[in-house]
């Protein structure tokens, strides 16, 4: 009787990726980019709560609409009367820090969740504006002013971060469709 003998089979091994990895584009008067990852959180807290987490963060929780606080790498954008966006590209944790907090609030990090995209150049609010609503001028949407809005058929988060740079936040399973999106605007834009 012959003997078998005993093979070992490799598991496959999954590697992941970052959504749209090393993609980019410039086209005239616009540029696109991935940005890099960064620790996000979605906070909700009751106004008594506010100072409590801004003093846990580092950064002063925003009270009024449509705008951001940011402070050592760290950005909180006000996206309703007791919602917030903080975006952490330092390094830091900003859902550990909110752990520390004892007064009422919900923490959620959606690191995983989100991509964000940078649309920069002279031809950057023209570019969003292809798929945004908004009044994108300076006057009506100047530098640190946040929303949460739509591109196309994709709810994001806008935020101006200089005159002419825009960060666009979306769900990672969205990142294609915006990526691809804003391309065509950007070349739209520059043509």
């Amino acid at each position: 009787m012959a003997k078998k003998s005993a093979s070992v089979v490799a598991a496959p091994s999954a590697e992941r990726r970052a959504a749209l990895a090393g993609v980019d584009l410039s086209a005239k008067g616009v540029r696109l980019a991935v940005l890099p990852p960064a620790e996000r959180v979605s906070l909700r807290a009751p106004a008594a709560s506010m100072a409590a987490l801004s003093r846990a963060l580092g950064v002063t929780l925003p009270k009024a609409p449509k705008t951001s606080a940011a402070k050592d790498g760290r950005t909180a954008l006000w996206l309703g009367p007791d919602e917030w966006l903080v975006i952490d590209e330092a390094g830091g944790d900003p859902l550990a820090d909110c752990a520390t907090v004892k007064a009422l609030h919900s923490a959620v990090g959606i690191s995983h969740r989100n991509v964000g995209i940078a649309v920069t150049g002279p031809a950057a609010a023209a570019t969003v504006n292809a798929g945004c609503p908004q009044d994108l001028s300076l006057a009506a949407f100047p530098v640190g002013a946040a929303s949460r809005t739509i591109l196309g058929k994709v709810e994001i988060v806008l935020l101006r971060t200089a005159e002419d740079t825009f960060r666009v936040e979306c769900w990672r399973s969205f990142s294609d469709y915006v990526f691809t999106f804003l391309s065509e605007a950007a070349r739209d834009a520059a043509a």
